[in-house]
């Protein structure tokens, strides 16, 4: 029988925080997003406090003053060499661990005796606490819906010691009767009000509808969520569905009226959607541009365009990408607006060897051969930059791109050091 287990970091963020500043252990502790913008992660004890996700910065100034919240800026740097390490320890239990997110992996504990998973899991939790200072939590079930219920109650009370079983059918019906609709995996809240509108408000209260019935009201992917809650595996079966689309994007610090600055952005913006598009094996056909003014300074001009460049040959080279996001950039610019965000969407993704040019029957043979000659070489290229670049902080890079890191134009004036990577940042004992 299938069983697995859901591995989920504890408030992520603020746990890679504290394993380094023990100083803020206990206390209330904001991760925030690019720029300092708003809220991304919270610790009980800043939830405690009212503190929502996506709180702006400047409503929590007051309590940072008084000394009642403690503040960090986004430190991806650290955070992703954190999640490598607790995925390290993880995949000497299970060599084909499946990471979920950067703080979330599922173990296949199929062959594990159910009588010894327990204590498995509950081994994991201090082996991976005691090696990197990361609490977990960690949910057993017989589906991966069912063990993403298990982890919030193992999450959420600590009788459980970090460790929730549902290993019956009885503990399922109980489990499903306390979750709200909206903490389900594959609802969520943006499937939960028409639901509830339904008068379908817990798990349990779905799991009790009939098929056809869920099937109508939700389709397919409804259907298998209902039958993941049943203990009937649905999604173990299915391939992951490859991106559709890539965004990258960023507020500024500071608000810009220079082309010249704005198209270094877009430029930088652009050559990351095209290594995550190689890092996928993928190709887009399609890419577009966005910039926005800032919606929170209503007195100045708002002016907020989308333009988007069809490639004739989809495309994942970085000189491909970046100069079509720069010919979209130069349509929509309008000198006169102050601009607050910018970001690049590739789309139309497929994977790259099912990409192929359109030609017309009256091109220039010379000219196809030409243009596929210099594909080539672009690819190359790109290739190159990929395997000598260091992804925040890039050495080889086009012309049109800023030259520094990527995070140079960002804001993060609550930074802590990069512990784990950075020489100069080592953490300093005395």
């Amino acid at each position: 029988m299938a069983c697995f287990a859901l591995v989920d970091c504890n408030n992520f963020f603020v746990s890679c925080e504290r394993a380094f500043q023990p100083q803020l252990e206990g206390r209330a502790v904001v991760v925030l997003s690019n720029n300092d913008g708003c809220a991304v992660a919270r610790s009980n004890e800043a939830k405690a406090l009212g503190i929502k996700m996506g709180t702006p910065f400047f409503q929590l100034q007051k309590l940072v003053a008084s000394g009642r919240l403690e503040v960090r800026s986004s430190n991806y740097t650290l955070y992703g060499d954190m999640s490598a390490r607790v995925m390290g320890i993880l995949r000497e239990t299970d060599p084909a661990l499946e990471v979920y997110s950067i703080d979330e992996a599922f173990l296949h504990l199929d062959e594990v005796a159910p009588e010894k998973r327990r204590e498995l899991a509950l081994s994991l939790v201090r082996k991976i606490r005691r090696w990197t200072g990361i609490p977990v939590s960690i949910g057993i079930a017989p589906t991966k819906t069912l063990a993403k219920v298990a982890a919030r109650f193992a999450k959420r009370y600590a009788g459980y010691r970090g460790v929730c079983e549902i290993d019956t059918d009885e503990r399922r019906r109980k489990a499903l009767s306390l979750t709200e609709i909206g903490d389900v995996w594959g609802i969520g809240w943006r499937g939960a009000p028409k639901l509830i509108s339904l008068g379908i408000t817990t798990a349990s209260a779905l799991v009790e509808m009939p098929e056809d019935w869920v099937k109508k009201q939700m389709g397919v992917g409804g259907l298998r969520t209902w039958r993941e809650l049943q203990g009937i595996v649905a999604l173990d079966a299915e391939k992951p569905e490859s991106r559709k689309s890539i965004c990258t994007s960023r507020s500024f610090a500071e608000m810009i009226t220079s082309f010249d600055e704005l198209r270094l952005r877009v430029a930088d913006f652009a050559a990351l959607c095209a290594q995550k598009l190689r890092r996928d094996g993928s190709v887009a056909r399609e890419v577009g541009v966005f910039i926005h003014t800032n919606r929170f300074r209503p007195e100045l001009p708002q002016y907020c365009p989308f333009q988007s460049i069809v490639l004739k040959v989809p495309a994942n080279s970085t000189h491909q990408i970046v100069g079509a996001a720069l010919e979209a950039a130069s349509r929509i610019y309008r000198p006169g607006y102050a601009y607050k965000r910018a970001g690049v969407l590739v789309d139309d993704i497929v994977p790259a060897e099912a990409a192929t040019a359109e030609h017309t029957l009256f091109e220039d043979p010379e000219k196809i051969a030409a243009a596929v000659r210099r594909r080539k070489k672009e690819n190359q290229i790109s290739a190159l930059m990929d395997a000598v670049n260091n992804p925040s902080s890039p050495i080889l890079r086009l012309a049109a791109q800023h030259t520094g890191p990527y995070s140079e134009a960002i804001r993060h004036d609550h930074a802590s050091p990069r512990f784990t990577t950075h020489w100069n940042e080592l953490l300093e004992i005395h």
